[in-house]
């Protein structure tokens, strides 16, 4: 039974977080990044301050806080060790994308490509979300390196693995931008195939990534 009530409140927590994100990125579209406070967050999602601060600790991070870097983990985890690095790499963050860009769920309102979008748009136009975006890429970078385990130990593997995983987010950026600018009209699994074929050549990702 006390694995069921954590598992309960787990739940309730994550509901409550993407709950209030929502309303967060909402508000923050409508009325300008500056201009809302967490108390605004937190009047309009009907809870209290502290509750908003409990599951976002900064204003920052109501924008900046999403699940890619677990999802891209846990496909580089369960890719064969023997598919070539790059291409691991690649055909996760494909993957990754199509779940986020996913049409959306009645039960979670962060799942899709409006909300990805207006997250981005958010990012790119405040300066404060700018400079914090840039400490989540090394977030993501690290979660991939270790995801890669024992591949990513020695020293000349890390480094390796490394620049593969940077150069990589860097292509994953330059679709995100793209596809920011141009309003979602192409697919973003699309740009970034795109955007890692220019920079490494054909069958740089999978021909099904969830495959």
């Amino acid at each position: 039974m006390t694995g069921q009530h954590s598992t309960l409140r787990e739940q309730r927590r994550a509901e409550t977080q993407r709950m209030i994100q929502a309303v967060a990125v909402r508000l923050f579209t409508e009325r300008g990044y500056d201009a809302v406070t967490v108390a605004d967050v937190a009047e309009a999602a009907s809870v209290s301050p502290m509750t908003v601060y409990r599951h976002f600790p900064t204003k920052e991070d109501l924008v900046l806080v999403d699940r890619i870097g677990p999802l891209v983990a846990g496909r580089i985890a369960a890719a064969p060790a023997a598919r070539p690095l790059v291409r691991r790499i690649g055909t996760a963050l494909v993957d990754a994308a199509t779940t986020l860009t996913s049409e959306g769920r009645p039960d979670d309102p962060t799942v899709g490509d409006r909300f990805l979008l207006a997250r981005l748009r958010l990012m790119i136009s405040t300066p404060a979300l700018r400079a914090r975006h840039l400490d989540n890429h090394y977030v993501l970078q690290q979660a991939i390196v270790d995801a890669l385990g024992d591949e990513a130990t020695d020293p000349d593997e890390a480094f390796r693995a490394r620049a593969a995983v940077g150069a990589c987010l860097a292509a994953l950026h330059t679709a995100l931008v793209r596809w920011t600018e141009d309003d979602g009209r192409t697919e973003l699994p699309a740009l970034i195939t795109q955007a890692l074929v220019a920079a490494f050549g054909p069958d740089t990702v999978d021909a099904d990534p969830a495959g």
